[in-house]
């Protein structure tokens, strides 16, 4: 390993393990999507049957491409309605590598949806399961003699169970998710550093979105997402998108996150996103991220890769599409 990349990566490693400026130290933020209004099940149980078909997704996130430790994510989601739709259940396994840090888990989620009116529906939703936590510590190199650091030589190595509990409500033309995917606070480690604890941080998401017609051939769907961490940054994503004959979808996002007051937030990326719904059954999504922040001068860009698959179409049971 070269100085350069050893300096790099240990750069990457401090400030997303240490969170420099919190109390507590956080392995990382939970999984972050550009594409978050096609992959709600990442984000709240509630979402499961929503769809009302076998929906399966898998997504790839690349993000800071070039910088070495930079986050890569990787999800895969399943849910269906029962109980003529009145239940809807899911899965999610996932793989999220951040440095040396790697984190893969998997997730049952369960939702009981209720119709609030003629065609909509409330879900209230909750999900269990468990993630392999790793933190390969000795791997991390001081600069400029490139040697282990004496305060990372012993790796971690952890089984992580939690919970998470969520609500949605939707119809046809709109929605509203409230969810907080992780209520228990693991411990990371069994040391801190100095008043540094090192926790999992409770992640709470908002999020919001509705379709309309500006022709018969042209809809526009706006949508937003505040992300909220213990100890962190409020996020903000601004999302608009233009749906054309309901095949093809060309859109624009801006993420900014909140900076040492209510009022004042920096710009994180600005994303193009691209959507095909190829048939009838199966969809492609690819979202280009711009650097805006300061790390724009090593890592330009982020990539991100979304593909779906549903099941259910030869039974009628979607008379209209399905925009969320």
């Amino acid at each position: 390993m070269s100085n350069k990349f050893s300096i790099k990566h240990s750069a990457v490693v401090l400030l997303l393990v240490l969170g420099i400026g919190s109390s507590q130290v956080r392995a990382q933020q939970d999984k972050m999507f550009s594409q978050y209004m096609f992959n709600m099940m990442a984000l709240n149980p509630a979402y499961a049957g929503s769809r009302d078909v076998l929906s399966m997704s898998a997504l790839y996130r690349n993000q800071w491409t070039g910088l070495p430790g930079a986050p890569q994510t990787a999800t895969f989601t399943a849910d269906m309605p029962l109980n003529n739709e009145r239940i809807g259940v899911g899965i999610q396994l996932y793989g999220d590598k951040v440095g040396v840090i790697q984190e893969t888990g998997a997730f049952a989620s369960y939702a009981f949806r209720i119709k609030v009116g003629a065609k909509s529906t409330l879900a209230l939703g909750l999900q269990g399961g468990a993630s392999s936590y790793q933190a390969n510590l000795s791997e991390v190199k001081t600069s400029p003699d490139n040697q282990i650091d004496p305060a990372f030589a012993s790796n971690i190595s952890k089984m992580l169970p939690n919970f998470g509990t969520g609500i949605y409500l939707s119809n046809d033309k709109s929605y509203l998710s409230i969810s907080v995917p992780r209520l228990i606070k693991n411990k990371l480690s069994e040391y801190n550093v100095g008043d540094y604890r090192s926790v999992q941080a409770r992640q709470a998401y908002l999020a919001a979105g509705f379709v309309v017609g500006i022709s018969p051939v042209v809809k526009m769907k706006p949508s937003f997402l505040v992300k909220y961490a213990e100890g962190a940054p409020l996020g903000f994503d601004g999302n608009i998108n233009f749906w054309f004959a309901d095949r093809i979808a060309i859109g624009a996002s801006i993420r900014r996150n909140q900076f040492s007051s209510w009022t004042k937030y920096t710009t994180d990326a600005v994303v193009g996103m691209l959507e095909v719904q190829l048939t009838d059954q199966f969809r492609f999504g690819y979202a280009y991220d711009r650097t805006m922040s300061n790390l724009q001068s090593v890592a330009p860009s982020s990539h991100e890769i979304m593909i779906r698959y549903e099941l259910g179409f030869g039974k009628n049971r979607i008379l209209t599409p399905r925009y969320f």
